[in-house]
């Protein structure tokens, strides 16, 4: 039989570990020295880990990325590698990752572009990132307005420069893999919207890994790409976030960290396709703060990865403000697809939405999702809600479902729910009553139970691809 739980308990916090010291020998740098000033707190493979991250960075950064390493080093080398007696691990197993041969993608490593012949055309103004540096980047003469920035950290105008840096890493409740990130990014790509300005295009963002591993050596390159977003008062924007596998069982892990900040009245609409490669590791970080009167719309397909990941955090700075989170996890293999969500409203008049829907269409495949919505005291007159339903299509298929609703004000309206089934056994009847053969069936009642967030996308070619991509996993 499938297997699916539901859950409410609240996650706790992994217990720090003491391990002994390892020796190295190693350049005198700032991170270095914070590294060995931690290691008698460090569990060793992290300390190894750490090391090994910073030997594959060139020395000289920018003053974020710099600030932002270091502080991650200290955090890094205090967090053991999580278990599953972790709570927030309880139902995802990283031994995949923890038991390989993990090497850092080096900033001098020579990278292979000949699979960009190959990429799809689009009309938006778009970036390829590759290893986490931007390796292409088409901007049209009219695709941005004036004072839209679009590019690399150390190419932001001078005006700029502190302005994003007050923002940048400003966020103190990542877990590990924030800290791996923060480790290793090797550079830090921006995008700015000033004041009052409307883009009419969305910004697409395409990822992939130069570097592919080896299964039976367990080598397992890792990149960390970073992106920080900001929005100012008033401003409007579409970002579009594509991680591509090159080959189907391409060995390698990526592990981004994706940055917003939306300030009064700000409006950003995110949408994120996750079609790793099915031998790979995906470990993503979104952190959204929102201020007073602004709206951030996420919509996500996923569907890559031996294992994937989405850690989601938004936190509501200010009153009247919105958010909405339109998530579809779809396991075809012997694969884990996570969604760890996170929304914290502490102001009147917030907004929440969130819809969650998954199908395990595999007798190996997993699919968790662990999704907290606090509301806190003086979030009066909020309007929260959760809604979280599972198709489980294959005997032995697995889905484990914890949602969190935590309410401390007292005039609120929240609600939340869950729904764990396989296809409904009368809709199957319809189609054949009517001369559909009963494989058609379940195929268009799959297809449209994914449809359902698939329509959310924006953007055309986005609804498009992901529908496309849904089909040919059926």
């Amino acid at each position: 039989m499938a297997a699916a739980t539901v859950l409410g308990r609240l996650s706790l916090i992994p217990n720090l570990s003491c391990k002994p010291k390892l020796k190295s020998n190693r350049r005198t740098t700032p991170t270095s020295v914070s590294i060995r000033a931690q290691a008698s707190f460090s569990d060793p493979f992290v300390l190894q880990l750490a090391e090994s991250l910073e030997d594959s960075l060139s020395t000289s950064s920018s003053s974020p990325l710099q600030r932002i390493r270091e502080s991650s080093a200290e955090t890094l080398l205090s967090t053991p590698w999580p278990s599953k007696k972790d709570e927030p691990f309880r139902f995802t197993d990283t031994s995949f990752i923890r038991y390989s041969q993990i090497e850092p993608v080096s900033s001098t490593h020579q990278r292979n572009y000949e699979f960009l012949d190959d990429l799809s055309e689009t009309q938006f103004p778009n970036a390829v990132i590759i290893d986490g540096f931007v390796s292409s980047l088409t901007i049209g003469p009219s695709d941005l307005p004036d004072g839209v920035y679009f590019g690399s950290f150390a190419g932001l105008p001078d005006e700029l420069t502190n302005r994003i840096s007050e923002f940048v890493g400003n966020f103190d409740s990542g877990d590990l893999f924030w800290s791996i990130n923060g480790m290793g990014a090797p550079d830090l790509t921006v995008i700015y919207v000033p004041e009052g300005c409307k883009v009419e295009n969305p910004i697409y963002l395409r990822y992939f890994c130069g570097e592919t591993g080896d299964r039976e050596s367990k080598r397992l390159p890792v990149s960390n790409p970073r992106v920080f977003v900001m929005v100012e008062e008033g401003g409007e924007i579409g970002i579009v976030e594509e991680f591509v596998g090159k080959e189907e069982q391409g060995f390698y892990w990526t592990n981004p960290v994706f940055e917003v900040v939306v300030q009064k009245n700000g409006k950003v609409k995110h949408s994120y396709l996750q079609k790793e490669s099915m031998g790979s590791a995906h470990i993503k970080w979104t952190f959204v703060r929102q201020e007073a009167e602004s709206e951030y719309e996420l919509v996500e397909v996923s569907t890559g990865g031996k294992l994937g990941r989405h850690n989601l955090h938004v936190q509501q700075l200010g009153p009247d403000t919105l958010t909405e989170l339109t998530t579809f996890h779809m396991c075809v293999n012997e694969q884990t697809l996570d969604l760890h969500s996170r929304i914290v409203l502490d102001h009147p008049r917030g907004t929440s939405r969130q819809l969650h829907k998954c199908i395990v269409a595999h007798s190996s495949g997993q699919a968790v999702f662990d999704g907290n919505v606090r509301v806190n005291k003086f979030a009066q007159q909020t309007n929260a809600g959760q809604l979280t339903r599972s198709l489980l299509l294959k005997p032995r298929a697995t889905v484990n479902i914890k949602p969190n609703l935590q309410i401390i004000a007292d005039d609120v309206k929240c609600s939340h729910g869950a729904a764990i089934s396989d296809l409904e056994e009368d809709q199957l009847f319809y189609f054949q009553a009517r001369g559909i053969d009963l494989e058609t069936a379940r195929r268009a009642l799959i297809s449209s139970f994914g449809s359902e967030v698939i329509e959310k996308f924006p953007n055309r070619e986005i609804r498009d691809q992901a529908r496309n991509h849904l089909k040919c996993l059926l």
